[in-house]
């Protein structure tokens, strides 16, 4: 039988299914949450990056007390000691930020040492570490950070420390997860291949087990900034927080303590609540379209959605009483 293709024109080559699926799932223009957290996320960063060099002292104390934003140059007003309230967000994102980053990047870490690599080398080793996994899992985290704190003297409570104490009580829900989607890997059939053909452990983990679970670590480091700054802002309204330093949650802190919801002074703590609501609701975001880039189910529903609510009231009650029937 003949061939219908010319023989003048090349044959096109289809790109493997696996990388065509991963190339156009990470299209920003396919996940418009994504494009919207990225940039509300990047504007607050970049924010946190430059705007202590534009600012002005936050420590600096004037005569305008609780001054309403616009008074006298303070964009958003001032404390009840005449601080400016602009650079102090400043400063208090910039703390705030770096929190959660070391918290995420910490967390990431212990959780892939506790549960890729135990999971990997299995026996005895995986047994010990996952019940050690589960025995902190259950311990309650936010008392165990007001434990930790209030064994801490206070001159020695800086930024560093706290995002140590919330890394410590914040890995083990995400090494159980890792651990689980390890153990199903690394019984594949490439994977028994590279063992076989004797590859050594750590190109292994590396190269064939560690990029299938680089979607799920992201998911999981978003999700640790998330908590590190409500657990940063937690502390610090508790008085346990960060000392000699500025956070978005020392600023409610010092905003509760001086009565400024008492005064009428919205300015001083509407703000960082709304700078942590804000940055929060752009990690959300991002997290949830890399829910949506793992699991591909989530993906086809989200579009189903979108084109259902597309129609018209009356196309929609047509399609489901055709669905009833």
């Amino acid at each position: 039988m003949a061939s219908t293709i010319p023989i003048d024109e090349p044959v096109p080559v289809a790109a493997p299914a696996g990388r065509r699926r991963s190339i156009a799932a990470l299209l920003p223009s396919r996940s418009p949450k994504l494009i919207v957290g990225l940039t509300l996320a990047g504007v607050i960063v970049l924010w946190a990056i430059v705007g202590p060099f534009i600012v002005g002292d936050p420590n600096a104390i004037s005569t305008l007390a609780f001054a309403p934003p616009g008074t006298a140059g303070h964009i958003l007003g001032t404390t009840q000691t005449g601080q400016d309230v602009w650079s102090q967000i400043a400063w208090g994102t910039r703390g705030s930020l770096i929190i959660g980053f070391a918290v995420g990047i910490l967390a990431t870490i212990l959780s892939g040492l506790f549960g890729i690599v135990a999971a990997y080398i299995g026996g005895a080793l995986d047994d010990s570490i996952a019940l050690f996994t589960n025995v902190v899992l259950v311990i309650p985290g936010l008392p165990l950070t007001i434990v930790i704190g209030n064994y801490v003297p206070v001159a020695h409570r800086g930024i560093f420390l706290i995002a140590v104490v919330l890394a410590v009580t914040s890995w083990a829900g995400s090494a159980r997860v890792l651990r689980a989607v390890t153990l199903s890997i690394r019984n594949r059939d490439y994977v028994s291949a590279s063992r076989v053909s004797g590859e050594r452990a750590w190109r292994i983990l590396v190269v064939e087990i560690l990029p299938n679970l680089i979607p799920v670590m992201a998911s999981q480091f978003v999700f640790a900034i998330i908590f590190a700054i409500l657990g940063e802002a937690g502390l610090s309204f508790l008085g346990l927080g960060a000392s000699n330093t500025f956070t978005l949650g020392t600023i409610l802190f010092q905003a509760y303590n001086d009565l400024a919801l008492t005064q009428g002074a919205w300015w001083w703590f509407v703000p960082p609540g709304l700078m942590i609501a804000l940055f929060g609701c752009a990690l959300s975001l991002i997290n949830f379209s890399i829910d949506e880039i793992i699991n591909p189910k989530l993906r086809n529903s989200t579009r189903a959605q979108r084109k259902k609510w597309g129609l018209t009231p009356a196309q929609i009650k047509q399609l489901e009483e055709e669905g009833v029937k």
